[in-house]
């Protein structure tokens, strides 16, 4: 009979291995990086080459003409423009800079106003929307066996999104011990006195959250979501967005995040790969518990599966 103690222990067994073992086996290979770059070239010029007709088809709009200004470019320009950009990963005004380089070649010449703008266009959210919806389809995905991965992004240059989640958990563990063990001599000061109208500090929002979906095989985003709330928030977009898509999971691994029974059992008849946590238990659903009886019962197998995620 499998007990919650069964998890814990199996997890320091790989713990040990991973610093005993592993690590002294599998030493870090230096990158050829002529080979690299050649490769990347060779993919980056069939991308173009296949890229213009998909985006053709893919902003193949009808739009209702509205009164003011017209766009200086066309809605297929204004698509490439911003996945160039993405592309590049160059700053707003250094794209404009660049646009203006080569406008004797292309005839595009913006400002960086312009390409900021390009992140609001609702035109442009479509049009991208459908060339996503295209490929997936001229992929032929349909079903997938699927990896996930959520994360944080500083909205400033001095917090870094895993050092701020640790300090969170430090400030919760703290704050709990001080709730264990009040100082009966300040319980009735003033300070500690709470005020009925009191109203609590806004804080400012300081990561952007998202979530993407990979399918394992094909390296295909499935689906994404963002949020300014929460990772969890951006996970249900993220799903939401999977849901219009109508590709079905057949498997998924997650990160320790999504390591609990509420998050696997809200896949359904989907096979869960998630790395149980250093207090996990077995409470929780079947599927759960199946879940953490194959980990500690058929590790290798198990974690062959689950390391497909690493994609992502």
């Amino acid at each position: 009979m499998m007990r919650s103690k069964d998890i814990r222990e199996r997890l320091k067994d790989l713990d040990d291995f991973l610093n005993e073992q592993y690590k002294e086996a599998h030493q870090e290979k230096k990158r050829d990086w002529r080979t690299y770059e050649e490769q990347y070239a060779l993919r980056l010029k069939t991308a173009m080459r296949q890229l213009e007709p998909l985006v053709d088809e893919a902003c193949n709009i009808y739009i209702v003409p509205s009164p003011g200004r017209k766009h200086e470019l066309t809605l297929k320009q204004r698509v490439l423009l911003i996945l160039l950009h993405r592309l590049f990963g160059e700053s707003n005004r250094m794209m404009a800079s660049m646009l203006a380089i080569f406008s004797i070649l292309s005839g595009i010449d913006v400002s960086y106003k312009s390409i900021e703008r390009l992140y609001e266009d609702e035109e442009v959210d479509m049009a991208l929307h459908n060339l996503h919806m295209i490929i997936l389809r001229r992929k032929g995905i349909k079903t997938a066996d699927a990896a996930g991965d959520g994360t944080g992004y500083s909205l400033t240059i001095r917090k870094h999104y895993a050092s701020e989640t640790e300090k969170q958990k430090d400030n919760a563990k703290e704050n709990h011990s001080d709730e264990q063990k009040p100082d009966s001599g300040t319980l009735n000061s003033p300070k500690n006195q709470t005020q009925p109208n009191a109203e609590k500090p806004k804080t400012r929002k300081a990561f952007a959250f998202s979530f993407k979906l990979i399918d394992v095989k094909t390296q295909m985003y499935l689906s994404y979501g963002t949020s300014l709330k929460s990772e969890r928030e951006a996970f249900d977009r993220a799903m939401a967005f999977l849901s219009t898509t109508g590709i079905k999971l057949d498997s998924v691994r997650l990160d320790k995040y999504y390591s609990a029974s509420m998050y696997v059992d809200l896949f359904g008849e989907t096979k869960v790969y998630v790395l149980p946590k250093k207090n996990a238990t077995l409470r929780g659903s079947w599927k759960w518990k199946n879940t953490m009886i194959e980990f500690v019962e058929n590790t290798p197998e198990y974690l062959e599966e689950y390391y497909q995620r690493e994609l992502t």
